[in-house]
C-alpha cells in the first residue's frame, strides 16, 4: 500500500493494517454552494449599491420630464422628444430593476397571489409571440396561494422562458408545472426549510449547459450569448428576486438534453385580494408635506413637482433633521415623504421616532432601493403606501392622494 512502505508491510510485528475512508462528496457540495451563495452576496452588494446611485440619476430626469410635459401641449415641437426621453428612461428603470432583483431588493409589492394564474397569463403570452415553441402546461389544482410581488415574479418567469426559447434556435418545447410541496426536514441542498411550498418547474428540449456554464449561469454580467444580444443580467435578477421572498431556485442541465429550472416559494394562508385600478389623472392639492431625501437632484425635482401639484413643502436632508422639522410643526404636516436609504438614521429608525411622536403620523415610502427588508418592515409597521423611483408626476399625484383622502 503506497505511503506504509514495503518494510512496514514486511514487518513480522504489524498484523494488518486498518484503513478508515469517509465519503465527504455531500460536504463538499455543500462547502461549494455555501462560497457560491457569499460570493453571489458580494456581487450583488456592488450591484445594489450601483443600480441605487443609477436610480437616482434617472429620477431627476424623469422628474423634470414630467413637469414640462404638463406645461407644453401635445402638438409642441419638443413633445414627442421629451417622450421619447420618458421612453429610454423607462428603459434605465427596467435594467436597474434587474440589479436591484439580483441585489435582492426587488420585492416592493406583495400581495396574496395564484401562481397558477400568473403563470399561465405570462407563457400564453410568450407562446404567442413565438409560434416555433410548442407549450405544455400542468398545474396542480388547488395550488396553495404564495405572497409576492407579481411584477417580479412575471420578470423571473419571462427571463426564463426567453432563456429557454434562445437554447432552440430551430424550435422546440417548453413544459411548465406547479405542485404543492411540503418538506418535512431542513434540506440542505436546496436550502429549503421545514413547511410548506409552491413548487414552479420550467424545463426546454434545448441545446443543454455544460457543467461549467451551469455552476455560473445565475452571475450577473455571465452571458454565452453573442456582443450585443445580452448582457447576463437576466438569470441573476431571477436569482436575487426569488432568494429575496424566502424560496430557492436551481436548475439541472447536460449538453444536448435539455434545461430544467426548479422554483420553490414559501406557500401562505392569505386569501388572493380583488384587484382594483386607478385611473392616471394627474391630482392636485393644498396639503403640507414633508420630503425627506438626502440627495440633492431628489430634493429639488421633487419640491419643484410638489410645488407644481400645490402642496407647500418642507425639506429634510437626513432623518434626525426630519424628526426635528416634525417634532416643531407636526399639527402642520399632513404627510410625509420618506426616503429609505440615507446616512446616519435609516429609513426604517427614521419611521420608527415619527411614529413615536405621532403614532397616526402619515407616511409614503418613496423606494428606489431596499436592504434586507427594510421597507417590508416598515409597511409591516403600519406604513401601508409607497412609489417606486423613478416615478411620474401622474404617479406621486396618485399616490398622494391615496394616503389623504382614506
Amino acid at each position: 500500500m503506497e505511503g506504509l512502505g514495503n518494510n512496514c508491510l514486511d514487518n513480522p510485528a504489524i498484523n494488518g493494517v486498518v484503513v478508515n475512508a469517509r465519503d465527504i462528496t455531500y460536504r463538499k457540495l455543500i462547502e461549494a454552494q455555501l462560497l457560491h451563495t457569499k460570493k453571489m452576496e458580494a456581487i450583488g452588494a456592488l450591484a445594489a449599491g450601483i443600480a441605487h446611485d443609477f436610480n437616482n440619476i434617472l429620477m431627476g430626469i424623469q422628474g423634470y420630464v414630467s413637469l414640462l410635459l404638463i406645461k407644453i401641449d401635445t402638438v409642441h415641437p419638443d413633445f414627442e422628444k421629451l417622450i421619447s426621453i420618458q421612453s429610454l428612461v423607462q428603459s434605465g428603470a427596467d435594467l436597474t430593476g434587474k440589479l436591484l432583483g439580483f441585489a435582492r431588493g426587488g420585492q416592493y409589492e406583495v400581495k396574496p397571489t395564484d401562481l397558477n394564474e400568473l403563470i399561465s397569463k405570462t407563457i400564453n403570452l410568450f407562446g404567442r409571440t413565438k409560434k416555433e415553441i410548442g407549450i405544455h402546461q400542468k398545474y396542480q389544482e388547488k395550488l396553495w396561494t404564495v405572497e409576492v410581488d407579481r411584477t417580479q415574479i412575471e420578470q423571473v418567469l419571462l427571463n426564463l422562458y426567453v432563456n429557454a426559447w434562445q437554447a432552440m434556435p430551430h424550435g422546440g418545447n417548453i413544459y411548465v408545472e406547479t405542485e404543492n410541496i411540503t418538506t418535512d426536514h431542513l434540506d440542505q441542498a436546496m436550502n429549503l426549510k421545514t413547511g410548506d411550498y409552491v413548487k414552479i418547474k420550467i424545463a426546454d428540449t434545448g441545446s443543454g449547459m455544460d457543467n461549467e456554464t451551469r455552476q455560473r449561469v445565475f452571475e450577473p454580467f455571465f452571458s454565452t450569448k453573442e456582443k450585443g444580444r445580452g448582457i447576463g443580467l437576466g438569470l441573476a435578477s431571477a436569482y436575487g428576486i426569488i432568494k429575496e421572498h424566502g424560496g430557492t431556485i436551481d436548475v439541472t442541465s447536460e449538453v444536448g438534453q435539455g434545461t430544467v429550472f426548479i422554483i420553490y416559494l414559501p406557500a401562505s394562508k392569505k386569501e388572493i385580494p380583488k384587484e382594483t385600478y386607478a385611473s392616471k389623472t394627474i391630482l392636485k392639492g393644498t396639503e403640507t408635506i414633508l420630503l425627506v431625501d438626502d440627495e440633492e437632484t431628489i430634493i429639488n425635482v421633487c419640491r419643484d413637482i410638489l410645488i407644481t401639484l400645490g402642496y407647500n413643502v418642507y425639506i429634510a436632508r437626513n432623518g434626525q433633521e426630519a424628526i426635528n422639522i416634525y417634532k416643531t410643526n407636526k399639527d402642520k404636516i399632513d404627510i410625509i415623504i420618506l426616503d429609505m436609504i440615507m446616512p446616519g438614521l435609516s429609513g426604517e429608525e427614521t419611521y420608527n421616532q415619527l411614529k413615536l411622536i405621532n403614532p397616526e403620523v402619515r407616511v409614503m415610502l418613496a423606494i428606489g432601493y431596499s436592504i434586507n427588508n427594510q421597507a417590508k418592515k416598515i409597511m409591516e409597521n403600519g406604513c401601508r403606501v409607497f412609489i417606486q423611483k423613478p416615478f411620474r408626476i401622474e404617479d406621486l399625484s396618485q399616490k398622494l392622494r391615496e394616503i389623504i383622502d382614506r
